[in-house]
């Protein structure tokens, strides 16, 4: 009964928007000077994150690609917009706090600027900011919102970018199984603390998975950019135009490193990796338990684990605790103005 109680909660503080709640232990959110936490922000963001008059078809939003019910990605290899992207879409769960870069390869700092990208791109919503500032400016309804934030005045693409903004940082992620867990108020399954025990490296007596190094407690990521080995010979010989980090460093040290993604609501997640190469934890688990493939970057901690068939179940086991307990389709549904 517990979590019924947090969920109606949630749905309070999301509804009526007091103040941005989150886990005493998560740490501070990213925010930008200019841009302070707003009711009426996070209101007209969500309503334009849901809506497609933003792409140059009127078909597109931001929620066709980020649905809630699938911790905010859209189950497919990579991401499809007017065309398709050669990258998967990365949850926006606790994107708020991502504060070393945005995107797989960490191309844009803020949530602001990273608004301002998919919906002039050719391959995603494909409406040049111009015209998008026209819509917004001749609509009745956004007219009156931004007027209600900003004052009569003309709204340009950065008064969008960060009331889009706003809204993302809202998707907090911090109320699963393992966070009551954490907290004291529900336990584990024999198989999940075993898990758990992998997880961490937190038990002599049984094997060691590595996992923690990258995916850090209470994020799930330490939004660092980690080879991790996935990539095949061929790949690694230049037969691929991917790159990853080393696209916006220019580093080749770099070459096929991306964002660590967070490992929160991951069993709602597949397929993974940033291609979206792998169809299920079994297959992730398999990659980094025959110790990935060579290459000269990659991270250390990407070694063979001699992992059971027991040891990976219950790991996975434990990755099932870090799906949140309310249903976002649910909060999306609730009515915004």
């Amino acid at each position: 009964m517990y979590h019924w109680f947090l969920l109606l909660i949630f749905v309070i503080c999301f509804s009526c928007k007091r103040e941005l709640v989150k886990p005493e232990y998560f740490p501070p959110l990213s925010w930008p000077e200019g841009n302070e936490f707003s009711n009426e922000k996070v209101l007209a963001g969500k309503r334009l994150f849901f809506d497609p008059v933003l792409s140059i078809n009127r078909k597109i939003s931001c929620g066709s690609c980020h649905i809630p019910d699938l911790a905010f990605t859209d189950g497919k290899a990579v991401a499809k917009g007017l065309k398709s992207l050669s990258r998967s879409t990365p949850s926006l769960f606790n994107i708020g706090f991502h504060a070393k870069g945005l995107f797989w390869d960490g191309n844009t700092l803020s949530l602001e600027k990273q608004a301002l990208i998919p919906v002039s791109s050719p391959l995603e919503m494909g409406l040049p900011w111009v015209e998008a500032e026209k819509r917004i400016n001749k609509s009745s309804f956004y007219s009156r919102v931004f007027k209600k934030i900003y004052g009569d005045i003309y709204i340009d693409s950065m008064m969008i970018a960060e009331v889009l903004a706003q809204f993302q940082r809202t998707l907090i992620a911090g109320n699963s199984k393992y966070d009551l867990v954490r907290s004291g108020k529900m336990s584990f399954t024999p198989n999940e603390k075993r898990g758990w025990a992998i997880f961490f490296d937190a038990d002599p007596m049984l094997p060691s998975a590595e996992c923690s190094h990258c995916h850090v407690d209470p994020l799930f990521t330490d939004l660092s950019f980690q080879n991790n080995g996935i990539h095949s010979e061929a790949e690694i010989s230049g037969m691929t135009k991917e790159k990853g980090r080393e696209l916006v460093t220019k580093n080749r040290n770099d070459r096929f490193k991306f964002k660590v993604p967070t490992l929160r609501n991951i069993v709602k997640t597949a397929p993974y990796m940033h291609d979206g190469r792998f169809k299920s934890l079994d297959e992730v688990l398999n990659h980094y338990n025959n110790g990935g493939n060579d290459g000269f970057n990659v991270s250390p901690n990407v070694r063979k684990l001699n992992l059971t068939e027991k040891d990976k179940q219950d790991l996975i086991a434990f990755l099932h605790t870090l799906t949140d307990l309310y249903s976002w389709e649910k909060i999306n549904s609730e009515k915004t103005y």
